[in-house]
């Protein structure tokens, strides 16, 4: 039953969700923390884990969050219901693409879509902000955590750096290991 439920859950995310896998990100944390499954710390620590390693997002944080759940069988089932609805989808308009393309109503369905994709992207990445440099402490009471402002901002310098100064964007892989060490620096005193 919990592999069904695995399955299930994430099928339903996968289905309904437009714009890739940060756009999931609010279902899936809904669904995941009202199941009692993780708590809002750790699914902040998958989310980390998932933009760090290879493939979509949304494959990676399913994977882990099944596995967490039920092992090995927990991360098929997880994995296997978030990509379904996607290659269910791409088969009927790979079967009809031309026509459908062209179709004025599916033309206009984008567009709207479009609106509400900007919307969940920046609510995750609020939340995600929030998460980040708010914590909760032991009596329930938000926390400043300065650490987390330095290494965005260490980021962000270095992004502009890049940008501005060598007219080339920072490697993600670059960024990855600049944060871990300036978090392995900072939160190790």
């Amino acid at each position: 039953m919990e592999y069904l439920t695995l399955f299930l859950v994430f099928f339903k995310i996968g289905l309904v969700s437009f714009g890739g896998g940060y756009s999931m990100l609010p279902m899936i944390q809904d669904e995941v923390i009202s199941r009692g499954w993780l708590t809002e710390e750790t699914l902040m620590n998958f989310i980390g884990v998932s933009e760090s390693t290879p493939g979509p997002i949304a494959v990676n944080i399913a994977t882990f969050i099944g596995s967490s759940q039920a092992g090995i069988l927990g991360a098929l089932c997880a994995t296997v219901g978030v990509v379904l609805p996607s290659f269910i989808v791409i088969l009927l308009i790979a079967a009809v693409f031309k026509n459908f393309l062209k179709n004025q109503w599916v033309q206009g369905s984008l567009v709207g879509i479009r609106g509400v994709i900007i919307g969940l992207i920046c609510a995750t990445g609020l939340w995600m902000a929030l998460q980040l440099f708010f914590f909760t402490g032991a009596d329930s009471s938000f926390l400043f955590d300065w650490k987390a402002v330095v290494i965005a901002a260490g980021l962000t310098a270095v992004v502009i750096v890049m940008k501005k100064g060598f007219k080339k964007s920072a490697s993600p892989i670059m960024l990855i290991l600049i944060s871990a060490a300036l978090g392995m620096l900072l939160y190790s005193f």
